[in-house]
């Protein structure tokens, strides 16, 4: 039986999303094959640890300080392991960690960084490198990715909050020469579509870029498409073993899909899988096998794992094909993709087990030592200066 630590919560304005995403994964995981210790991060970025984490109900009025849940952190030595908490005679280990899956969403846990933790820690983890989730976090990063890439993608302009604060009138007409209206502003690390609006006036470009800046210090702005469908397409697995799921189109009645409408529309906490959606998406067999395959290449040229859920936007008025952003860690691991496929929840979260095992044991066979005569050269020297 293996040992899962399921990470979820965290410093970022998804941390609700983040819950329902790690406590519906603890719900549809296999007790027979898994032991498994919720871990939450709190807003404030503390970690706990315990049984009782596992109902997203608790998260409503939550009491962390109660019997049965410790607070916890996880060494970055290589080999540790172990989940540790401190007590009056010092560490003690709550629990040993064989496989982590990575349940958060935005910031400081999607984005690289809890990636590059266990990294160091030497665990496997369900979700893509660190390489492909700072990639994947980054809207503008990821657009540059894609471009080079060669896929289409949508006409742009990109800048940080301090230009925009210096001189905003300078920044709108930035986005008014090069894109005109109508346009879509977006800050750059956030998902959910927290912070996205539409603009199609400069006082209307002006709010949204102020809503913008206050969310994230990178802002991307896009050329809006004026009559659009919204298709979303997931990857599951790693490698040459990844397979693409069913399209699926949300169905909305507003010019941007917001928070609201991906989360708070169906009854209960269901995550994602509350959106109104189309499954399959109402397109060609030829689109549909176009977007497939496009996803699947970038899935693999951004060296991804797990499962990520990648979106695109169709132009209905010329047919063309845009591909948007990958969701590293998508709302609900985008489990209802593939229940159509005959893929249950339940064998995803295998998958997701078995990917994180084989990077991991891709990992150890490569080399990280070579052996050099430079710090006996250094040494017979006298002293430290060389030539790099």
């Amino acid at each position: 039986m293996k040992n899962l630590a399921v990470f979820f919560g965290g410093r970022s304005v998804e941390h609700d999303v983040s819950i329902i995403t790690g406590t519906q994964l603890i719900e549809n995981a296999d007790a027979s094959k898994y032991n498994i210790m919720p871990v939450y991060i709190s807003r404030s970025g503390q970690w706990y640890a315990g049984e009782k984490l596992r109902d997203s109900k608790f998260f409503v009025h939550p009491d962390l300080e109660q019997k049965g849940i410790d607070k916890v952190f996880l060494p970055p030595t290589a080999g540790s392991r172990s989940l540790l908490r401190e007590t009056r005679f010092g560490l003690k280990s709550v629990f040993d960690i064989d496989v982590a899956i990575l349940a958060m969403h935005g910031m400081h846990g999607e984005d690289g960084t809890l990636q590059g933790l266990m990294e160091l820690a030497d665990i496997p983890y369900s979700s893509a490198g660190v390489t492909g989730s700072a990639a994947g976090m980054d809207k503008i990063v990821m657009k540059a990715a894609f471009q080079g890439l060669g896929f289409p993608v949508l006409d742009s302009v990109y800048f940080e909050r301090g230009e925009y604060t210096r001189d905003p009138e300078e920044i709108c007409g930035r986005v008014e020469q090069k894109l005109g209206y109508p346009v879509i502003v977006k800050p750059a690390n956030l998902g959910s579509s927290i912070g996205i609006s539409r603009a199609d006036s400069r006082e209307q470009l002006k709010d949204a870029l102020d809503l913008a800046v206050s969310y994230d210090r990178r802002i991307l702005v896009e050329k809006a498409v004026t009559d659009l469908m919204e298709i979303n397409c997931a990857v599951l697995g790693m490698g040459a073993d990844a397979k693409a799921s069913l399209c699926e189109q949300p169905v909305t009645a507003k010019d941007v899909l917001d928070f609201s409408e991906k989360y708070l529309r169906g009854p209960g906490s269901k995550g994602m899988k509350s959106l109104a959606r189309k499954i399959p998406a109402e397109i060609s067999p030829e689109m549909t096998k176009r977007i497939q395959d496009l996803s699947l290449e970038a899935f693999k040229a951004l060296d991804m794992k797990g499962v990520v859920r990648i979106d695109y936007i169709i132009d209905k008025a010329t047919d063309t094909l845009y591909i948007n952003e990958a969701n590293t860690i998508p709302g609900s691991f985008a489990f209802y993709l593939f229940e159509p496929m005959g893929i249950p929840y339940k064998e995803l979260i295998d998958t997701l087990v078995e990917c994180a095992l084989q990077r991991k044991a891709e990992k150890e066979k490569s080399n990280y030592a070579f052996d050099s005569e430079i710090l006996k050269k250094v040494s017979s020297s006298g002293g430290t200066k060389m030539a790099k």
